[in-house]
């Protein structure tokens, strides 16, 4: 949109840290320094304090819907193995000369680049980071002024912003606590530092001033884009403090950092947007007392010399958080815990870092002005000038798309069982539904589509599945999305998902599909964060139509519309989460049920032969899709449901990807089998060439949906 594909774009890498502390070349950052191993999969001790869903990833990797309805489709895409790595477009690009940084997320990948690359720090000017909170006191959570007596203050006057932790760690904020260990790397990499904390981000918040001014002037398509994400966040926001809650956090630090290196180049000490001021800091990364091993700390229990070369008793070697409920975080009759990883704390001493630090946002000059911040009139006079502005958004890059829905009519034909589709979004599960498209009306009617968050592909990804289904005509078929975790588990955490690797031959291909989600035509449907009071939102948004249902909504809307002689029957591709969440909350669902075919499991055979979880090597019988929630599963095959189980034996005697792609290349050519024939050759290619992609030897490939369409 902005005209800069000159831009390089990095994402990760598939390297590791070995056990005795060597860093492989291309560390992906996926985990925090501390957990990092040589693989890409494992838990989430930090990251599990940025909630699953609402308000959450889902509506970051969205965008809150808008993302897909307004930017253009550019040229470049992911692309498996040839995508370029953190670290190497980093070692190219400070190479080259001096350079600024800026840090405006978790300082994983630029504390790797600092430990494999001293040579190359004296390249680095000057970083700008957003993050931490060194004197500040949160004033969200706060009771109102004319509050009643039983309002309970809750952040209020912490240091850090953690809302969904601040009960064991009220001191860290979001990006520092993404990777403590990490930033302490960088803090004290002795690299000019200008530090823009929750100190002085608190003091630029999104007032309704500003927003009505915002609003008033968009003459870009940047500033328009920029004014649709900050509206939905605004109307979808938890309560209705958003105006004392919301601030401008990257975007302040930007501009903070382009003022200073604008001062900084003329002499001058000054910013034009923030007060500055020297302070001694530090990056806390575990809890004293120090030299205790209690399991928490990999970089020291276990381990007769610590790990990086670290020091003994040193400030590293003390209890880290192992979550956002450790126990050990706890003060016993309060609601403020006691830790502080990731607390960007004022000391003295050799611990001390020296740090310019934003302390407050400057006031507008103009006192006649409606904007109260200096920043606020150039934020908006940058978003509006011409100059460097966007080319174009979507609907003006493609002038002739309609968003036209496709809804077959039906009205004459013998409509065949009613079936329920239930996946994870792995590849084999989309190439089943365009098999199961394909079949003739008065075999099968897809009636619907639940998505599992908690298997092979982010929630997010739904948005593959509205494209898959606007290319086959078939806007008619609902899809919801269930839940993100396995039953029984905590809302906030990934257990069981933490097996799936999150680079190549994981998430980051099957959020993507293998790099070809982009080249699927695009569907007026998609996630969005358009919601309702009807379904238990604060207030409507402006188009609550839109909303995304949920599993449990799909199924219950299906179950209404049935004859009172239909039953349905039910095709599981990935866990079994959602079936289970019917199962226990809808006592008629058991009757409502002909049959559910079940593709997961493995039964022992005469071979001994092992299960599919390559990331448990432990584990040696277990399957995926039944590991991924094992109580789910329990609970269906427990059930009084008519069980077909496809285990992982049938799905080995499968077709082979050679078979498949012989047979596909003599078949009739349509835009579906195009799109599949190249899938499957990308997924073959891969798998031959690399051992990341060893593991893709079946993709529940149509096994249940050859048994449902052979039966009459």
């Amino acid at each position: 949109m902005m005209g800069r594909d000159d831009i390089p774009v990095v994402v990760g890498g598939d390297d590791g840290i070995s056990d005795s502390g060597t860093i492989h070349p291309n560390v992906g950052g996926y985990f925090p320094l501390i957990d990092q191993g040589m693989a890409t999969f494992g838990g989430c001790r930090y990251r599990q304090a940025i909630p699953l869903e609402g308000g959450g990833r889902l509506d970051v990797n969205t965008n809150f819907g808008i993302r897909r309805g307004f930017l253009p489709q550019g040229h470049r895409r992911y692309i498996p193995l040839q995508q370029p790595t953190v670290q190497q477009v980093m070692i190219d690009t400070i190479s080259a000369g001096p350079t600024t940084v800026i840090l405006i997320g978790a300082h994983t990948n630029f504390a790797i680049f600092l430990m494999t690359n001293p040579h190359l720090k004296r390249n680095v000017e000057h970083m700008y980071i957003m993050g931490g909170g060194v004197r500040s006191k949160n004033p969200t959570g706060c009771c109102p002024k004319n509050a009643t007596t039983s309002c309970t203050p809750e952040q209020c006057g912490d240091h850090g912003n953690l809302f969904t932790s601040y009960s064991t760690n009220p001191n860290a904020e979001f990006n520092i606590f993404g990777d403590p260990f990490a930033a302490y790397q960088v803090f004290h990499s002795g690299i000019p530092i200008t530090l823009v904390p929750l100190d002085a981000t608190n003091t630029i918040p999104i007032n309704e001033k500003f927003f009505y001014e915002f609003k008033r002037h968009q003459s870009t398509y940047e500033a328009q884009y920029c004014f649709k994400s900050l509206k939905i966040a605004r109307d979808t926001w938890f309560n209705d403090q958003f105006y004392t809650s919301y601030f401008m956090w990257d975007s302040f630090t930007s501009g903070v950092a382009i003022s200073s290196m604008r001062n900084d180049k003329k002499g001058e000490f000054g910013n034009d947007f923030a007060e500055l001021e020297y302070m001694n800091i530090t990056v806390i990364t575990s809890n004293k007392p120090y030299d205790v091993h209690d399991g928490s700390n990999p970089l020291f229990d276990g381990r007769t010399n610590p790990k990086f070369g670290l020091q003994k008793g040193g400030v590293h070697s003390g209890h880290v958080q192992t979550g956002i409920k450790d126990s050990f975080c706890h003060v016993k009759g309060s609601n403020k815990g006691r830790c502080e990883d990731g607390y960007t704390k004022e000391v003295s001493g050799p611990e001390a870092a020296h740090i310019r630090v934003a302390t407050k946002a400057k006031l507008n000059v103009d006192k006649n002005s409606p904007l109260d911040r200096e920043f606020f009139k150039s934020f908006l006079e940058a978003l509006n000038v011409q100059e460097n502005s966007g080319r174009f958004d979507f609907k003006a890059q493609f002038p002739f798309y309609g968003e036209i829905l496709y809804r077959p009519n039906f009205k004459h034909k013998n409509i065949g069982r009613p079936v329920i589709v239930d996946m994870d979004m792995s590849p084999g599960d989309l190439i089943s539904l365009i098999y199961l498209l394909k079949a003739p009306i008065e075999a099968i009617d897809v009636k619907g589509i639940l998505v599992s968050g908690n298997g092979w592909a982010n929630v997010a990804s739904i948005d593959i599945i509205y494209d898959i289904l606007h290319m086959m005509g078939r806007d008619d078929i609902p899809v919801g999305h269930g839940n993100t975790t396995a039953l029984g588990t905590p809302s906030y955490g990934c257990d069981y998902v933490s097996i799936i690797p999150q680079g190549s031959g994981g998430l980051i291909d099957s959020d993507t599909l293998y790099g070809l989600a982009r080249s699927l035509p695009r569907s007026p449907r998609r996630y969005t964060a358009e919601n309702s009071v009807k379904h238990g939102a604060p207030r409507n948004t402006d188009h609550p139509e839109l909303r995304q249902p949920l599993a449990f909504e799909v199924w219950h809307s299906i179950k209404e519309q049935l004859d009172p002689s239909e039953k349905i029957t039910i095709l599981t591709n990935g866990p079994l989460t959602n079936l289970a969440n019917i199962v226990l909350s809808d006592r008629d669902a058991s009757s409502l049920i002909e049959k559910v075919y079940v593709v997961g499991g493995h039964i022992r055979d005469e071979n001994d032969s092992k299960g599919n979880v390559f990331t448990v090597p432990s584990n040696r019988y277990a399957e995926f899709n039944m590991f991924l929630d094992p109580l789910a599963a329990k609970t269906i095959l427990e059930s009084s449901l008519d069980i077909a189980l496809i285990p992982l034996s049938s799905q080995r005697r499968a077709a082979s990807f050679p078979s498949i792609l012989e047979a596909l290349m003599h078949a009739d050519h349509t835009p579906e089998s195009s799109f599949v024939h190249h899938l499957l050759l990308l997924l073959h290619d891969l798998q031959l060439k690399h051992r990341l992609y060893r593991h893709m030897v079946n993709l529940n490939l149509p096994n249940c949906q050859s048994n449902v369409r052979g039966v009459s």
